[in-house]
């Protein structure tokens, strides 16, 4: 697949069901994102994996984090796809390199991964929430003090009958200023 196609064509995808990356692979796909900008190489993340029934384990958690009504529903949420990739940010003390580059490069990890992902043939959803920032959550998942729990990618093998048609691409011009002047303004 060429880059065009495979940003044209990743989708989040709702639905997952097995096989999923095992351990070797998702470790090659990391290593390869891996690649994204990162300003002095901080490497200001790391990876929680949960199969099976470490799903489960999560799934309590969100749903202590819930509100009563909604407990049942949080704690089925793991259980949506095979493979849990927790994003966990670890800012880096470092005087030339800002919190929030830091931040930046670990999102561009992030989607690069996507990206792996939908080239090797399974799907993913960055998914967030309530449980973000839920002490249960963050116990459960050896959340450290100072490090930012970012949501999960959910992976694993798409529906057959999902969507591959291309993203419609939006018109930019109106993000795009040029000297105080959008580039259509200073068309005309």
């Amino acid at each position: 697949m060429e880059l065009t196609e495979a940003v044209l064509t990743r989708r989040s995808q709702q639905q997952l069901t097995d096989p999923a990356p095992d351990d070797e692979q998702f470790t090659r796909l990391l290593r390869t994102a891996s690649a994204a900008p990162d300003h002095g190489r901080l490497r200001p993340w790391r990876w929680v994996l949960l199969r099976g029934g470490q799903r489960a384990r999560l799934g309590r958690a969100l749903a202590a984090a819930g509100a009563d009504d909604a407990q049942a529903r949080a704690a089925l949420k793991p259980l949506r796809a095979p493979l849990l990739a927790s994003i966990v940010f670890v800012p880096r003390q470092n005087t030339k390199v800002p919190r929030w580059e830091q931040l930046a490069a670990t999102a561009a990890l992030v989607h690069c991964l996507e990206l792996l992902l939908h080239d090797h043939g399974w799907g993913s959803i960055w998914r967030t929430g309530h449980g973000l920032e839920s002490p249960a959550v963050h116990d459960a998942l050896r959340i450290r003090p100072g490090e930012q729990l970012l949501g999960w990618l959910y992976i694993g093998t798409p529906h057959p009958h999902r969507s591959t048609a291309p993203k419609p691409v939006r018109d930019v011009h109106d993000t795009i200023t040029r000297l105080g002047a959008s580039i259509e303004s200073s068309a005309a």
